[in-house]
C-alpha cells in the first residue's frame, strides 16, 4: 500500500463529510469562535489517539496474544458495519444518540473522528509493516488534515453542498468503504488459511 492510497483509506473512514451535518447541530449552541476552539481541540486529540493506536497498537497486540489477521477480520468487519451504517443510516444518526452540551473528546474526537474503524486501521498499518511507520504516520497527517480542513469548513460546506449532496457523497464512500472492507476481511482469512492474496 502506498502513502497516498493509505491516506485515501484512512480519508474514507474519518468520513469528514458524512460527519458534517452532526458537528454542526452539536457546535450550534456555541459563539462561531468558541465553535473553531473546540473543534481545533477535538481534532487534535482525535489525532493523538490515532498516532498512539499506530505506533503503539503492534505492542497491544502483543500484549493481548492477538494475530494480525484477527485484526484484519476484525477491522473489515467494522468497516463494513459502519459503510452499512453510512449507507442506510439509522434515525438517530451514524453514530447513535449524541449528548448534549459542549462536546468534550466525545463525541466528536471519539468515536465520530478516530472510531473504532479508524484505529483498528492504523493498528493494522503499524502491526503489519512496523518498519513503514513513517510512512503511516505521513499517510495519517494527510487525511486528518484534508479531514480538519472539511470539518472546520462545516458551515460553508453544508450551505454550498446541501443536505442531499452530502448525503449522496456520504452513502457513496459508504460503498467504497464495504468493498474495502470485504477485501481486508479476506486478506485476513487469506493470510490465517495461507492463501496468499491475488487481488491487490
Amino acid at each position: 500500500m502506498t502513502i497516498v492510497s493509505a491516506a485515501l483509506l484512512l480519508f474514507l473512514i474519518l468520513d469528514p463529510l458524512g460527519n458534517v451535518p452532526v458537528v454542526l447541530s452539536l457546535l450550534r449552541p456555541l459563539t462561531p469562535a468558541r465553535q473553531r476552539i473546540v473543534m481545533i481541540r477535538e481534532l487534535l486529540i482525535a489525532l493523538v489517539v490515532l498516532l498512539a493506536f499506530l505506533w503503539f497498537g503492534k505492542y497491544a497486540l502483543e500484549l493481548m496474544h492477538l494475530r494480525q489477521e484477527s485484526v484484519s477480520i476484525a477491522g473489515g468487519i467494522v468497516l463494513f458495519l459502519i459503510g452499512i451504517r453510512m449507507i442506510f443510516p439509522p434515525p438517530e444518526g451514524l453514530m447513535g444518540a449524541l449528548p448534549g452540551g459542549e462536546p468534550f473528546i466525545v463525541p466528536i474526537a471519539i468515536p465520530m473522528i478516530a472510531g473504532p474503524s479508524g484505529m483498528a486501521a492504523v493498528m493494522l498499518m503499524g502491526s503489519q509493516e512496523p518498519d513503514r511507520l513513517g510512512s503511516w504516520s505521513l499517510a495519517l497527517l494527510i487525511a486528518w488534515m484534508a479531514t480538519a480542513i472539511i470539518l472546520m469548513s462545516a458551515t460553508i460546506l453544508y450551505k454550498l453542498l446541501g443536505a442531499r449532496a452530502l448525503t449522496a457523497v456520504e452513502r457513496l464512500m459508504g460503498m467504497l468503504l464495504v468493498a474495502i472492507s470485504v477485501q481486508m476481511f479476506l486478506d485476513g482469512i487469506g493470510a490465517y488459511l495461507g492463501i496468499a492474496s491475488t487481488i491487490r
